[in-house]
C-alpha cells in the first residue's frame, strides 16, 4: 500500500499567453498620475447666490464678467482669474481695450455678479472701480418669478 498514484496529462500551459496584470497596473498608475497633475482650475464653478428682483428683463450679451463671491474674492473673465480690488481697474481697462480692438465699433460693458451675502461696502468699492473704467456697468440678478428662475438676467446700471 505504499504506492502513490501519479497521473500523466498531455495538457501543457501555452507559452504564448501574456500575463496582463502588470499592464493593467501601469495603466492605472498613469491614470492616477494624470488625474492628480491635471489643471482643473478652469473647470472650477463658483457658488454665487445672486439677489432676486421682481423685474424680468431679456438677457443681455455680456462681454467682461466680474464676479465677487461671499468671501469677497474677485474673479474676472471667462477663465475666472482671481484679481484683487487694487489691480481690478487696470485689468478691466486692458480687457476693454482688447475687446474694442477685436470688435471695432462695439462698446465693451462690464457685468458685475455679486453674491447677495457680500457686505454693502465691498459691493460699493467694486461697483465704483468698475464705473471708473468708463464702460457700461451691468448687474446680474436672479428673477424672483419661478418660471424664469433658471435664467440669470442682467439689468443696466445708471452710470
Amino acid at each position: 500500500m505504499g504506492r502513490t498514484m501519479t497521473f500523466r496529462t498531455k495538457l501543457r500551459s501555452p507559452n504564448w499567453m501574456i500575463d496582463l496584470t502588470p499592464l493593467v497596473d501601469v495603466v492605472f498608475l498613469l491614470l492616477v498620475f494624470f488625474i492628480i497633475t491635471s489643471d482643473i482650475l478652469p473647470l472650477k464653478s463658483l457658488n454665487v447666490e445672486n439677489p432676486s428682483l421682481d423685474k424680468n428683463s431679456p438677457p443681455l450679451t455680456t462681454q467682461i464678467l466680474v464676479v465677487m463671491d461671499a468671501q469677497n474674492v474677485i474673479y474676472m473673465g471667462p477663465r475666472k482669474e482671481i484679481v484683487d480690488l487694487y489691480t481690478l481697474k487696470d485689468k478691466i481697462q486692458e480687457e476693454v481695450t482688447l475687446l474694442e480692438k477685436q470688435r471695432p465699433g462695439v462698446k465693451a460693458s462690464v457685468v458685475l455678479s455679486v453674491d447677495r451675502r457680500v457686505e454693502y461696502g465691498s459691493f460699493l468699492r467694486l461697483f465704483a472701480t468698475a464705473q471708473e473704467c468708463g464702460s457700461q456697468v451691468r448687474l446680474v440678478y436672479k428673477p424672483s418669478d419661478e418660471r424664469s428662475a433658471d435664467f440669470f438676467n442682467t439689468i443696466q446700471a445708471e452710470l
